[in-house]
């Protein structure tokens, strides 16, 4: 039986089709894939459906019966539920708080929709506790408590976007069981994703987009992820391998017992000490929320350690300011794009300045050059394939990956000394993460000293030169790409070991927790 039939959908927007004539059919009771290149028309797709949006041409039938939507209330009342790559969660508010906020009418506020929660929860393995705060939960517990808001709802489709772009491969495989319990329950699911090996282990169903237009259909069993690339982008699946090595023995940016405190006095970052030389990438591993944010925030200068040093080559940064920190060399591709890397309702080429506005070619003397920004925005459209009608639309109107593509040829372009690359790849499809990868190795051969953050670990072990693992903000442990496996790391970043990693050729393979010894002569106060 069908949940949900999308047929003839088109939209379009001006200067761009963003869907031409999609079809798209979800069955009962399975997990439906739909995959394609960053401005492939998936995200506009998925806001038809869930009523943001309305469609030029086209229908929409939900459980058979064909539907038109005025807004995110009327899909939801026909039991379409959606979960955004980014949560909408209130840190100060308990997790009832969270789920019962604008549903108030359902089961009230009190014993009655505790005991909803509490069913919900039990009943698909979610695992979710009402009275606990938001900002003491992780990132995999915040996202079923966003699975159990849309469930809470009366969901019987989920639309999950992204939803592994910042899980572990344990936290990955608990969701998976998730989404089977969900399965097992009648409830549908149509999941949104650029991990194609990850699509292959949990859809039933396979929809590629391509270029706004349905490609086709595949089932998992009888395709692989070089197909699946294939349709998409009409290439190979890239790897983040790195072949050689170009490390140097010139030191970038030596960093030297810093700590970083909290209002209270509780320790952010504590005793972090580390040096990237020129032409070496060190890539830190961590779950998200144990000190990475707040190690990237120190080194950009936008909060300064209560002690420890920065050193960029040979002067010590530690009380800059950010914008001479830039000005300096410091490239940043930050975490959040949208926060701290574009402005969304300014044109592209406006976007392209940000950062960098005492720096030709944005400035001639003390004077921003309007026209020499928009020549070199044009030319980092080109060089990094950022589709666009053109440089003076908006960033908001561009897809997550064409948005992050324009932030990497933004701090390329200014041939930085040290580049901070929080999460470079994420939420971009196979093509842009094969041209990020490219940038980024080239840029190493020419000696950039690179500090590469990301969740994804075949990224962080392909790409990287030095591997450190992070946990509740220290280092605790450091292992060799050139041989650890990502179960194996993704174990160390729940804090399962410390000192350095070697791979364990005795694991059984496919076990939940690969074994992680540590070296012998790692001593056992060595945090590096």
């Amino acid at each position: 039986m069908t949940a949900v039939e999308l047929a003839g959908i088109t939209k379009r927007f001006p200067g761009v089709v963003a869907n031409h004539d999609i079809h798209l059919t979800v069955r009962k009771g399975t997990v439906h894939a739909l995959v394609g290149e960053n401005g492939a028309g998936k995200s506009t797709l998925m806001k038809i459906l869930y009523g943001m949006q309305k469609p030029d041409e086209g229908t929409i039938a939900i459980d058979g019966q064909q539907v038109t939507f005025s807004s995110p209330a009327d899909a939801i009342v026909r039991g379409i539920g959606m979960v955004h790559q980014h949560f909408m969660l209130a840190d100060n508010l308990t997790v009832l708080e969270n789920v019962v906020l604008g549903s108030e009418k359902l089961y009230g506020i009190g014993a009655k929709a505790r005991k909803k929660i509490k069913e919900i929860s039990e009943r698909y393995g979610l695992g979710v506790e009402p009275d606990r705060l938001v900002e003491e939960l992780g990132v995999a517990a915040r996202q079923r408590v966003e699975i159990l808001k849309v469930l809470y709802r009366g969901a019987t489709t989920l639309i999950l976007d992204e939803p592994t772009a910042v899980l572990v491969p344990q936290e990955v495989e608990a969701l998976f069981d998730n989404l089977r319990e969900l399965k097992a329950e009648g409830l549908s699911v149509i999941f949104i994703s650029h991990k194609l090996g990850e699509v292959l282990s949990v859809a039933d169903e396979i929809t590629v987009i391509r270029r706004g237009t349905t490609v086709g259909t595949a089932v998992p069993a009888e395709t692989t992820s070089k197909q699946l690339a294939e349709m998409m982008v009409g290439s190979e699946l890239p790897t983040p391998e790195t072949a050689e090595s170009t490390v140097t023995d010139r030191p970038v940016i030596t960093v030297d017992k810093l700590r970083l405190e909290a209002a209270g006095g509780k320790a952010l970052l504590d005793d972090i000490t580390f040096t990237i030389h020129a032409g070496e990438v060190l890539g830190i591993a961590g779950v998200e929320g144990n000190g990475q944010t707040e190690l990237v925030d120190a080194l950009i200068g936008l909060k300064h350690a209560d002690s420890g040093t920065i050193t960029l080559i040979e002067e010590e940064i530690t009380g800059w300011a950010t914008r001479k920190r830039r000005e300096q060399g410091i490239g940043y591709i930050p975490e959040d794009r949208h926060r701290h890397g574009l402005l969304l309702e300014a044109p592209l080429w406006e976007n392209r300045i940000l950062g960098h506005v005492t720096e030709k070619p944005n400035a001639k003397g003390v004077w921003l050059d309007p026209k020499a920004a928009q020549e070199d925005t044009r030319r980092i459209v080109e060089a990094y394939d950022v589709r666009t009608p053109g440089i003076d639309v908006t960033a908001a109107s561009l897809s997550g990956g064409n948005q992050q593509k324009l932030i990497v040829g933004r701090e390329m372009s200014h041939k930085p000394r040290f580049l901070i690359a929080a999460h470079p790849t994420r939420g971009v499809d196979v093509g842009a993460q094969a041209a990020i990868w490219d940038h980024i190795r080239e840029a190493r051969r020419e000696g950039l000293a690179v500090l590469l953050i990301s969740a994804d670990l075949d990224e962080l072990i392909g790409l990287s030169d030095t591997l450190r693992v992070i946990y509740n903000g220290k280092l605790v442990a450091d292992a060799d790409p050139a041989t650890i496996t990502p179960e194996e790391l993704g174990s160390a970043m729940t804090g399962a070991a410390t000192g350095h990693l070697e791979h364990d050729e005795t694991a059984e393979p496919g076990a939940d927790t690969p074994e992680i010894r540590k070296s012998p002569e790692a001593p056992e106060d060595e945090a590096r």
